[in-house]
């Protein structure tokens, strides 16, 4: 602002406040783009920018319009790619990824966009379908061995274990993220012994992992190695705390979060499978309630990290018991009765992860178990049969966090909503 008010034509500056009005949710990030854009029309990330504002305005036919723009002259633009695809599955097309094809045929020597496509289709849970396209751009492009791994990985997530098994067999690849691959898939193969031994080597060239530790979790659990309880099991990791803060914040924090969800999409590549989440980062809009809200949940925090056990400088959390903490995305996410849950998934980015219970479904003070939250039940495409290390009931007003190493998802309700807030937690 202070830039712009010496220089209204900075076009640095117009582009900074523009990105800057879209995560604070903020109503003039559209004309902030228009702006900007009449100063750089060809920026591709300025369009992408103002197809976001366009939705979030509540005009996604014109967001639709623009994306739709930015991949026809610029097909090699990545995050126009995926927004397309995340716009179109919001308004349900079946076939919501089809314009990667048209991009593959304008770019035929370009690999990325084939490696998005299939990543965008894994987060749709598509995984044979990544799988094939996998396999094409193996033909496409042999001398990249990356292809190869996604073909393996895809094929292993929809079940396909031999066609996986084959190609894993093949590798040559001897690398951190080829380690934690394979590890995931043996133990689809119900083989905690062999995924163990891969996953040691993962952790010794990235030796804070989130996902690796996750998986190293589960390992240990199915091999009922003790050090699963050090992991995971110890007092106080896993916590369900009431939230500091104002009586009544609790109650102006949910009106504005009702108004912020009838406009709010159903995110691609997320864990939700049905309902709402809200844009960008919660914590940082322009929004008096939520600023409130986050600095409730900053002293609810520390009241967590005092509960902890011992400093522990092998421990992927306890590591970080006394350093600073602070957000590193936040959210809210709301979930309505029937199919409406989150399948079990982890926050790779974080150190702790959460869940801050805003609406509380009826059925879950009178059902057992209804919209639970089941923190270390393995992902289902695991295929690994273990119960949860905890199941937290929800509350209003209570916020359950937790080590990001732990994979966690949702039951399903009978009653009408299930609202909370999430954000990760980072050093």
């Amino acid at each position: 602002d202070h830039a712009l008010s010496l220089n209204a034509r900075n076009p640095l500056a117009l582009q900074g406040r523009a990105r800057v009005a879209l995560e604070r949710n903020e109503p003039i990030a559209l004309a902030l783009h228009d702006r900007a854009l009449a100063l750089a029309p060809g920026d591709a990330n300025l369009w992408i920018g103002k197809a976001n504002a366009l939705d979030m305005a509540g005009d996604a036919k014109g967001a639709i319009t623009v994306a739709r723009q930015i991949v026809d002259q610029a097909p090699g633009v990545l995050d126009g790619l995926s927004l397309l695809a995340a716009l179109r599955l919001a308004r349900g097309d079946e076939d919501f990824a089809s314009h990667y094809e048209e991009a593959a045929r304008k770019q035929p020597t370009n690999p990325n966009i084939l490696a998005s496509y299939c990543q965008i289709l894994e987060s749709a849970q598509r995984p044979a379908e990544a799988a094939e396209v996998a396999a094409r751009a193996r033909k496409v492009f042999p001398h990249i061995d990356h292809f190869a791994m996604l073909e393996a990985l895809h094929w292993g997530s929809a079940g396909e274990w031999d066609k996986a098994e084959a190609i894993f067999a093949t590798l040559k690849d001897l690398t951190a993220q080829r380690y934690l691959h394979e590890a995931r898939h043996r133990l689809r193969g119900n083989d905690p012994q062999a995924a163990e031994a891969l996953l040691s080597k993962a952790l010794d060239e990235l030796p804070w992992d989130i996902g690796a530790w996750a998986l190293r979790g589960i390992a240990w659990r199915a091999l009922e190695d003790p050090r699963a309880d050090w992991l995971h099991g110890q007092e106080g990791l896993v916590n369900f705390l009431p939230l500091k803060g104002a009586n009544d914040l609790l109650e102006r924090a949910r009106d504005h979060l009702h108004e912020l969800h009838e406009n709010a999409p159903f995110p691609l590549g997320q864990s939700l499978r049905g309902g709402t989440q809200t844009r960008a980062n919660l914590f940082a809009y322009a929004s008096p309630v939520l600023q409130e809200l986050a600095e409730a949940v900053r002293a609810t925090l520390e009241d967590y990290r005092a509960q902890l056990p011992a400093l522990d400088p092998s421990h992927p959390l306890l590591r970080h018991r006394e350093t600073p903490w602070q957000f590193d995305g936040s959210w809210s996410v709301r979930l309505t009765g029937g199919s409406d849950h989150h399948a079990a998934h982890i926050h790779p980015s974080g150190i702790i992860s959460s869940a801050l219970y805003i609406v509380v479904p009826d059925d879950a003070e009178t059902a057992k178990g209804a919209a639970a939250l089941e923190v270390g039940r393995p992902a289902t495409n695991l295929g690994l049969d273990l119960e949860p290390v905890r199941t937290i009931q929800p509350k209003p007003g209570y916020l359950a966090l937790f080590p990001s190493t732990l994979y966690h998802g949702t039951t399903l309700f009978a009653g009408a909503e299930r609202m909370t807030v999430a954000f990760d937690v980072v050093v």
